[in-house]
């Protein structure tokens, strides 16, 4: 199994581990605990340590139901842990939808943009990252976070998520992406039900068959908590690491190129213990 090398990104022979920082007040996973550069910068730090490879900073929320923040508010929110952090010697990716975030945090030393919408939000994004030549993260999405859960009809949500994730990749192509850039992400939760989170986890093999790298974001995902609920309702968010933890091992199974999670360590151990398996069968193969 081969895991490409991209530019500014590390080069590993297993699954990548992307840590993300939530540079917020309101996200669903960490509930703005690193909501200042401070903490953001400390927290970003300690998951490098832990063993991620990469590490995802975002100023905007794109939890179901949030109202975006305005561009200068991003901005002024993970310009400086972008830059603390790159200049620590940490590989760090902008999860931004808009072109002047990406450009700031590229500016301060971030090396891949990941962009949820896919391009779809902000169609000067695309052409930002063409004239950066940077690596992309396409997302699969339909709608901001407030109105995203409106649009959730699929006649068969893998194929349909395939060809809506093909278009894009098009799209992102035609405004001068080069191809051998972009990373194609499924956007589990995002204009999904739990149904549909599950439908694409256990199909991952066509999403390969897309062709780009593929990046499976579930950490800490509502249809964990959904899944592991008790008569008190569903799991906290902070109950769903192991889970996570285990469909880290399914997707590095499956050769996806990275994950990402908000918690480092088991997720980080996990792609490892695959990595070594892997390479034990394949030798025994030869």
């Amino acid at each position: 199994m081969t895991f490409p090398s991209l530019p500014g990104l590390p080069a590993v022979d297993r699954c990548r581990v992307m840590g993300v920082v939530n540079v917020t007040p309101d996200s669903f996973s960490d509930g703005g605990a690193f909501s200042d550069a401070d903490s953001a910068i400390e927290h970003g730090l300690a998951l490098a340590a832990a063993g991620a490879d990469i590490i995802d900073v975002g100023g905007e929320s794109t939890r179901p139901g949030a109202e975006r923040v305005s561009a200068n508010e991003e901005r002024r929110r993970v310009e400086p842990v972008v830059s603390a952090l790159a200049g620590a010697g940490v590989v760090v990716s902008i999860d931004t939808m808009r072109a002047s975030t990406a450009a700031a945090a590229l500016q301060a030393g971030a090396t891949l943009v990941n962009d949820v919408s896919g391009g779809r939000a902000d169609p000067q994004l695309p052409m930002l990252v063409a004239e950066a030549r940077v690596p992309y993260v396409v997302m699969h999405w339909r709608a901001h976070s407030a109105q995203m859960q409106q649009h959730t009809d699929y006649d068969d949500v893998v194929r349909d998520v395939c060809d809506e994730l093909r278009e894009r990749v098009d799209d992102v192509v035609a405004a001068g992406v080069d191809p051998s850039l972009v990373i194609v992400d499924p956007g589990l939760g995002f204009a999904k039900t739990p149904e549909h989170n599950w439908a694409l986890l256990a199909r991952l093999g066509d999403l390969l068959a897309l062709g780009p790298p593929l990046l499976v974001g579930s950490s800490r995902k509502s249809f964990l908590g959904a899944l592991l609920a008790d008569e008190a309702g569903p799991r906290p968010t902070a109950g769903r690491d192991d889970a996570t933890a285990a469909l880290t091992v399914v997707a590095a199974l499956a050769g996806a190129w990275g994950v990402r999670v908000h918690n480092v360590r088991a997720n980080a151990d996990a792609v490892r213990v695959v990595a070594r398996m892997q390479a034990e069968s394949a030798g025994a193969a030869s």
